[in-house]
């Protein structure tokens, strides 16, 4: 009998890391280093949230701590509940029925994402304040004066929570759509066979399956709401952004800035895991390759009313109300905003969006050619690390980007502050750990159709692993380039902490005037800016809403 034993047999090769990079090769060591350059502020938050913070985290323990956690959680619980209900219902109801204005109603449900939190916080406290023509027309209609009647606050956690709740449910919508649209109809018919109601067939047999989607995206949703900066700080919630924030700029404390940041991230670590172990911990499965038009019975005249309010009821306060407020609030006009300085403003966003994108599409590009190519286990785990960046709010990247800076200034006497700091360098790097996976997924899908064995007749013809991509991946990755670019450009024009905190002195863009007029009470000249952010921002819905309508299996034939 063999007995089992812990000694290394003699000249058995021990762990060493220097031997994984010696297994990576050219193409796998650029995709490394690229990966950890990525992931070096996320890891320089952590290393200095070790350092001493005096009595000022004892003092935020005891006085702010609290709030910033209790308000934190209440706005996860408003968002999770709501963004889940509504996306799963709208997705249920256009997919599974038939009724007039479906087609309409598929798209219009994904316009609120076109439009960020901070603008709807903007366009509905000039609606709802006490001047506002809600109001207005409340008093003018009842003969009552200030203090006669009770109005909800939308300057509250439950405010906020309505906010971020109307523009995140379609992340839950569309990944549960289509979800909907790839299971098969065998399933949903052998279920009713067996005496299951159509209610019945959603909840036993259509949600189970569907529930890894809507995990997925009620998961985006709440990292969205982890990293929301403008809206929160326009709102007065205290929350770990506008802690952070606020530590870092009017404390000056980097040490506590990074404690906090810390903090927030462990929260998002937490929801990714939680969002892994549920999709791992319960798998459902098809049982058939069958796939067939989805039945969508004809509602009755009352079912299309009710649909149609199920469906409607999100989109105008997502957007249609919000986008009537701006567009009112345009014509209603501002006397600071002239249209120099609007036209600066959009160059310098543009310049901002198009740099950015080439920059994080292109190192995409590169890390996944590296890991594809080289096959390197040390390779992939890094580019893991790195895609914890888009989980990451802004403000923690600004603010690790700025330890860093400061790290290798201390530490190395690297003189990288020059580079990184207050400039548009530093701009970009944020944006490149911000929305490296935007393009990473789709250039990731793209390069999964590709078959393996046109890179080895390429390779077979002397091509370098360069010139493979030059010549066989790039033409074939045009339609996941031109995608992973517009995603990026638009996610860039509407990013808001990331671009205040590490932009040059006097460089300003459409998000930051936006922000910054609202947050002086001048919502009139905050409008031109907000709106010029929705209309861009209305150009990836529109391409999202065609890519949805072809995913189900057999579309074509």
């Amino acid at each position: 009998m063999a007995l089992a034993t812990d000694a290394k047999s003699p000249g058995s090769p021990s762990f060493s890391p220097f031997r994984l990079l010696a297994r990576v090769g050219p193409t796998g060591l650029i995709a490394l280093i690229l990966a950890i350059l990525i992931a070096v502020p996320i890891l320089a938050v952590f290393a200095q949230s070790a350092a001493s913070t005096g009595d000022l985290w004892r003092h935020m323990i005891g006085t702010v701590l609290a709030d910033y956690v209790v308000n934190t959680l209440i706005l996860l619980a408003i968002v999770g509940a709501v963004t889940s209900v509504t996306g799963v219902a709208c997705a249920w109801t256009v997919t599974m029925h038939e009724f007039p204005g479906r087609r309409i109603l598929q798209w219009l449900l994904l316009l609120p994402l076109a439009m960020p939190a901070y603008v709807l916080a903007y366009t509905y406290t000039d609606f709802l304040q006490f001047a506002g023509p809600l109001q207005s027309a409340l008093r003018d209609l009842t003969g009552w004066r200030r203090g006669d009647y009770w109005f909800p606050a939308i300057h509250s956690p439950w405010g906020a929570g309505f906010v971020l709740s109307s523009v995140l449910y379609p992340y839950v919508y569309v990944l549960t759509r289509a979800a909907f649209l790839e299971q098969s109809v065998c399933v949903l018919e052998a279920s009713r066979t067996l005496g299951c109601t159509a209610f019945g067939a959603f909840r036993r047999v259509a949600l189970p399956l569907a529930r890894p989607a809507l995990v997925a995206g009620v998961g985006y949703a709440l990292m969205e709401t982890l990293a929301d900066f403008g809206a929160v700080r326009y709102f007065g919630i205290d929350t770990f952004t506008v802690g952070i924030y606020r530590t870092w700029f009017a404390l000056g404390d980097a040490a506590v800035a990074a404690q906090l940041a810390s903090v927030l991230l462990l929260f998002v670590l937490a929801l990714v895991g939680l969002e892994r172990w549920s999709r791992g911990g319960m798998r459902f499965h098809q049982t058939t390759s069958r796939y067939r038009a989805l039945p969508a019975p004809r509602l009755s005249a009352r079912g299309a009313l009710v649909a149609w309010i199920v469906c409607l009821t999100p989109i105008s306060f997502g957007f249609l109300l919000p986008a009537a407020i701006l567009i009112a609030m345009v014509l209603r006009g501002g006397g600071d905003l002239t249209l120099d300085r609007f036209v600066d403003l959009a160059v310098n966003t543009v310049i901002l969006g198009g740099a950015g994108a080439a920059l994080v599409v292109a190192t995409a590009l590169l890390v996944i050619h590296g890991v594809r190519h080289d096959r390197s286990r040390l390779a992939a785990a890094a580019v893991r690390l790195a895609s914890l960046g888009y989980a990451t709010p802004g403000t923690v990247i600004a603010v690790g980007i700025l330890i860093a800076v400061g790290l290798m200034r201390d530490w190395g006497g690297w003189p990288v502050g020059t580079i990184l700091g207050s400039t548009i360098i530093g701009i970009l790097y944020g944006y490149l750990i911000r929305f490296f996976v935007v393009a990473y997924g789709p250039l990731e899908a793209g390069f999964a159709k590709i078959g393996p064995n046109l890179e080895g007749a390429a390779r077979s013809l002397g091509h370098s692993p360069l010139q493979v991509m030059r010549r066989v991946h790039l033409p074939l990755l045009r339609p996941s380039l031109l995608s992973a670019a517009l995603l990026v450009f638009v996610d860039i024009v509407k990013e808001l902490p990331a671009t205040m905190i590490l932009r040059p002195f006097n460089f300003d863009t459409l998000a930051i005037e936006a922000f910054r007029m609202a947050s002086t009470e001048r919502l009139d000249d905050a409008a031109l800016p907000a709106l010029a952010i929705v209309l861009v921002g209305l150009l990836p819905v529109i391409a999202l809403s065609r890519s949805i309508a072809a995913s189900r299996p057999g579309h074509g034939r």
